[in-house]
């Protein structure tokens, strides 16, 4: 089992033919992701050789679903046609978009997660890593081989670099699939609804939420947590050094004052019963002892 995305998973790119669209395509591809095809108006009909594999291109997200049977779609565009590329997926009823851009504006970020949502479309991201699910699936640019099977651990954060770290210090365990939200103000999928996913999915046995400085997204899943969710929660919170005032990271990681920081997080997470560690070291130490246990 594994959350939003499988083994059966039909993956289109958007921005295919770029730098970074080559680059991840590829890595993806060998990954195991069934990537079935790429978006590009301008470079329609053709086909883009990967190693052993040759990809064609579409010349819109409707005409790879139409040819395809596409359900997911990955976005490697620029920030201000981010927008677009999302609602051309919506509106050619893929169900699950992941936006890796980074420097998306926050007005279009409101005006594309609403559009979504409105249409039963999940949106990941933007400026978010992407998800994998160990052995079946990879979209986006989290590195596969730091997590090499799939295992009972399900990991949201909403950090890429932390996401990997977890992963890698917790291989020899696995994971049911790991899920990079993305630190901008507005994304389309919060930790509360990979909590829920979790929750559900019958292969989880331990989630591991990853927060960080600003807004109050991990105060609301520790209230989530404790109202909702019956397996173990163990988390980590970035940020406990920052400065008041400054943007960390993230645009959404910044601290006004006593909102957003890491020990008012920190604090409503333990009195949800979450135990939270200081280090990413330390929460992987947490995760293997309460695994052990």
């Amino acid at each position: 089992m594994a959350i939003f995305l499988t083994k059966d998973s039909k993956v289109l790119v958007q921005g295919m033919t770029g730098a970074e669209g080559m680059k991840h395509t590829r890595r993806m591809l060998a990954s195991g992701t069934e990537v079935v095809g790429g978006v590009n108006p301008r470079k329609a009909g053709r086909t883009v050789d990967f190693d052993d594999r040759a990809v064609p291109v579409f010349g819109s997200v409707r005409e790879g679903v139409e040819a395809t049977g596409a359900d997911v779609t990955v976005v490697f565009v620029p920030p201000p046609f981010t927008g677009a590329a999302v609602k051309e997926a919506v509106d050619a009823g893929i169900g699950l978009v992941v936006a890796i851009t980074e420097g998306v504006p926050v007005h279009d970020a409101v005006d594309f997660t609403a559009y979504a949502k409105e249409r039963g479309t999940r949106v990941i991201g933007p400026n978010c890593p992407g998800l994998i699910s160990p052995g079946q699936s990879n979209v986006g640019i989290i590195p596969a081989d730091i997590a090499p099977a799939p295992g009972r651990i399900g990991l949201v954060s909403k950090s890429g670099t932390l996401t990997y770290q977890l992963m890698h210090e917790l291989r020899d365990i696995g994971f049911s699939s790991a899920v990079g939200i993305g630190g901008d103000p507005v994304i389309g999928t919060n930790h509360i609804d990979c909590l829920a996913a979790f929750e559900a999915d019958p292969d989880t046995e331990l989630i591991v939420l990853i927060g960080e400085i600003g807004g109050d997204a991990e105060e609301r899943a520790a209230s989530y947590v404790k109202e909702k969710i019956s397996k173990s929660v163990i988390a980590y919170i970035a940020g406990f050094t920052a400065p008041e005032g400054k943007t960390m990271g993230h645009a959404g990681a910044i601290v006004s004052g006593s909102s957003g920081t890491a020990q008012a997080k920190k604090a409503a997470l333990e009195a949800a019963g979450v135990k939270v560690g200081s280090t990413p070291s330390e929460t992987a130490r947490l995760v293997r002892e309460h695994l052990r246990r």
